[in-house]
């Protein structure tokens, strides 16, 4: 897991993965690299750099260890919320081109092992870990940065780029419920492997344009089983993994499938994965139907709690991706347009958005970065940006 931590806190053993400041102001000309010379760590402490990231997982972690949550599968989601830590994130628009290159890295990555199944062959899950630990370096950095280019996909290679925001989500609701270490990848893993048994269904039923019958639906709701046993076949795939691949379409009332589990039975991970699927099936784009803009599909999903979604999970889902996500087109009381560009610390309902159009004189006006929570201004609606003729995937470098 990344962290940030100041440099009086470093020790030897810790691996460091970013040096907070202007690489002039250093001496260091590794981006990253184990920390296992007491000359180094004296020089990182003297130089005058006040914060490091590291990496809890490669290396050591600060000499106070609070508790690990989640360290069992089964594990009630109230005692993991109550253990949230308060994060540190970098500016969303720092985090951009990174972001940028992990999703396309992700993309690449996953259709090759997704095809590679396709064919018969054993997943290589060791391109899975590299991937999911570049993606949980992302959204540790900043998670809106890669969920806002993650929810641009296109209808040709949906379930590819399904699986890569999925994996996204589930690393940023698992850090939002105070999850880390080995279970946090265990869950990004879980995120990007959930739907590959997709890869079994014929393509004339999975990419039908149009409504499914009745027996199609039968068909590729037996996605869970048959990625299950391709999972089965790999090397090093844990429980959890194979837990979320079956039953990430189980409901917290018993009426999902393909067991129809529910209660004790419908553990964390796979509650946490239900959670994260439908939110990114509502807010994509599909052969068969347009997708939701994000708020609205908050709001969709707050109907089903206790039913359909377990009721704790969703609540930390919405502290994770917000209200008004970002990437969200929003339209202010003072007739200004904008795209939400971060979420503001104190307030779900007052986010930070980058205004660059004004309804009132119907112009452009110069972009600027407007914190809701510290002006006398607020959203006023949501609006889709097809009805302004505005290109999300531009939108997505803010």
């Amino acid at each position: 897991m990344l962290k940030k931590i100041n440099v009086r806190d470093a020790r030897l053993g810790m691996f460091i993965t970013e040096i907070c400041g202007n690489w002039m102001d250093h001496p260091f000309w590794k981006k990253e690299f184990e920390l296992d010379k007491q000359k180094d760590l004296d020089t990182l402490q003297l130089c005058g750099i006040e914060e490091v990231w590291i990496d809890t997982i490669k290396g050591l972690d600060v000499e106070r260890h609070p508790p690990v949550a989640a360290k069992e599968e089964n594990i009630s989601p109230e005692t993991v919320v109550s253990e949230k830590k308060a994060d540190q994130h970098i500016p969303v628009q720092e985090e951009v081109q990174r972001a940028q290159k992990v999703h396309f890295k992700a993309k690449r990555t996953t259709a090759f092992m997704f095809k590679e199944a396709r064919m018969g062959n054993a997943l290589q899950t060791g391109e899975a870990v590299e991937l999911v630990d570049d993606i949980t370096q992302s959204v540790a950095r900043h998670p809106g940065a890669l969920l806002n280019f993650a929810r641009l996909k296109n209808k040709d290679d949906y379930t590819y780029q399904h699986s890569v925001a999925v994996s996204a989500l589930m690393i940023a609701l698992g850090r939002q419920m105070g999850i880390e270490g080995d279970m946090l990848r265990s869950l990004g893993i879980a995120g990007l492997l959930h739907d590959v048994g997709k890869m079994m269904i014929p393509e004339d039923v999975l990419n039908k344009p149009g409504r499914l019958t009745d027996e199609e639906f039968e068909i590729v709701k037996t996605h869970s089983l048959l990625g299950w046993k391709i999972l089965k076949e790999s090397h090093d795939v844990d429980a959890t993994v194979l837990d979320v691949c079956m039953h990430h379409h189980e409901r917290v009332d018993g009426m999902g499938y393909p067991d129809r589990l529910s209660g004790a039975a419908l553990t964390l991970p796979a509650r946490m994965a239900a959670v994260c699927d439908i939110y990114d099936a509502l807010t994509s784009d599909r052969s068969n139907r347009r997708g939701m803009p994000p708020s609205e599909a908050i709001r969709k999903m707050a109907e089903w709690q206790g039913g359909h979604l377990d009721q704790t999970v969703f609540h930390a889902f919405v502290k994770t991706v917000g209200i008004y996500p970002t990437g969200t087109l929003v339209k202010l009381k003072s007739g200004r347009l904008g795209v939400v560009a971060d979420q503001a610390p104190k307030s779900l309902l007052t986010p930070i958005v980058k205004v660059f159009f004004s309804t009132r004189i119907n112009e452009p006006i110069f972009p600027e970065l407007i914190d809701l929570s510290k002006v006398p201004d607020s959203i006023a609606s949501v609006e889709d940006p097809a009805d302004w003729k505005l290109d999300l995937k531009t939108m997505a470098g803010i």
